[in-house]
């Protein structure tokens, strides 16, 4: 098979990427080892975070420190015998977060960010997936005043600074919004009105998909690790042992894009945050009418086609290491607190991982050693909202259009 793009990958940012290169008039062969966006694109809160301006930083204050050290909480667990081996980058990564570097970062990542709601928009709209969006925005809430006033004034300096739109939401606002919270627990909350949300990020995965197909491209599967260059070209051995070419490929391989790039000879600064989800129906007739975070304590729960989704926080562990969904379950008897959940819909919690940098920043761009090789991956907690505008970029620089976005803080020549 000969076509001018490979893709490996088809999570939702490896699918984005394929969309945005047929659609550029490239003949594109989508490869992955599963069905498309069965991995770590499944398993996500939902949100498209235009206001993720600030990526998702090391914690510096004492008392979030002390309270990770104790191995005890929802919103960080770890293995221990995986810290020696993660030492390196969770050092760099506390580093890159100290108050003047994540400002700086979060003013590049800004420019990258902005752009996640209008360019999911254009491709839900082509591909006929709009009724998955939805256009509320997320709330937090909120159990102490001091943990309020100091989210509350960080949103009005995001507005300042990066034209963000938020509200305050008293109790009685939170009481008519979301009825059927515990407000007995509650001061407040506040809520991020420009971001939108997904019901069903699997179907929307699926949806791209389709649009993929109907504009031409081709979906196989196979495995990356085949990957090979002979000349000017590059080819992969697909699971029916056919042979694709392309001039050029793109590894959109998420936390397994190390396996693939270790061998090419890039070793790049990436981890993996694993995090967990389960659904549940709503106990009587309850309805959550905004995904909500619950703040001080550390999970998310999000209304999705499939029910009530519980979402954890990080897990620092071996890539590949068995199921410990031990923040799952300390998170559900607290939720069932604040919402009433019923029954779980799943007889086991579902396990993601999320790629991550030591300096909050996806990669994407050409490969500094190979010609025609392309990385787009490390997007950490934003890998659905950055999907549609990574997938744009990639294809931009491709096919070497002007990029609608300045890529240079995010090359992967930044780690050489």
């Amino acid at each position: 098979m000969r076509v001018d793009t490979i893709v490996l990958g088809a999570g939702v940012v490896g699918i984005s990427v394929a969309l945005h290169l047929q659609k550029a008039g490239r003949s594109t062969l989508l490869v992955d080892r599963r069905g498309p966006g069965e991995e770590t694109s499944y398993g996500n809160a939902g949100l498209i975070q235009r206001e993720g301006v600030y990526p998702y930083g090391f914690p510096h204050d004492f008392g979030a420190l002390f309270r990770y050290a104790l191995n005890n909480t929802i919103d960080a667990h770890y293995h221990w015998k995986a810290i020696p081996k993660l030492a390196p980058f969770l050092f760099s990564y506390w580093m890159h977060s100290r108050a003047s570097h994540h400002e700086a970062i979060a003013h590049k990542y800004a420019k990258l960010i902005e752009h996640c709601v209008t360019e999911h928009d254009a491709l839900a709209q082509e591909a006929g997936a709009t009724e998955l969006l939805r256009r509320k925005g997320w709330m937090k809430v909120f159990r102490t005043e001091k943990e309020r006033e100091t989210r509350l004034a960080e949103a009005a300096r995001w507005n300042r600074e990066f034209g963000l739109n938020y509200r305050a939401l008293d109790m009685a606002t939170l009481k008519a919004e979301e009825p059927h919270l515990d407000h007995a627990s509650l001061v407040g909350g506040l809520h991020w009105t420009d971001p939108t949300t997904v019901v069903d990020p699997l179907g929307l995965s699926k949806a791209y998909v389709a649009l993929f197909e109907k504009l031409g491209g081709k979906l196989a599967l196979g495995d990356a690790a085949t990957l090979r260059q002979e000349g000017a070209e590059w080819s992969v051995t697909l699971a029916d042992g056919t042979t694709a070419q392309a001039k050029d490929v793109v590894v959109a391989l998420g936390p397994w894009a190390d396996v693939l790039t270790n061998k090419l000879g890039y070793h790049l600064p990436l981890a993996v945050k694993r995090g967990y989800h389960m659904h549940y129906k709503p106990a009587g007739n309850a309805v959550l009418n905004h995904p909500v975070l619950d703040t001080e304590r550390g999970y998310f729960l999000a209304p999705m086609l499939q029910g009530i989704r519980l979402t954890t926080g990080a897990e620092f562990a071996d890539r590949d290491a068995p199921k410990t969904p031990v923040q799952l379950a300390r998170a559900e008897p607290i939720a069932r607190t604040l919402f009433p959940l019923g029954e779980r819909v799943e007889a086991e919690p579902w396990l993601g991982r999320r790629p991550c940098t030591p300096d909050m920043m996806p990669i994407i761009g050409p490969a500094p050693k190979h010609k025609g090789l392309w990385f787009s991956f490390g997007h950490a907690h934003h890998g659905l909202t950055l999907a549609a505008v990574t997938g744009r970029m990639i294809a931009e620089m491709v096919t070497g259009q002007k990029v609608f976005v300045d890529p240079a803080p995010f090359s992967p020549a930044r780690f050489s």
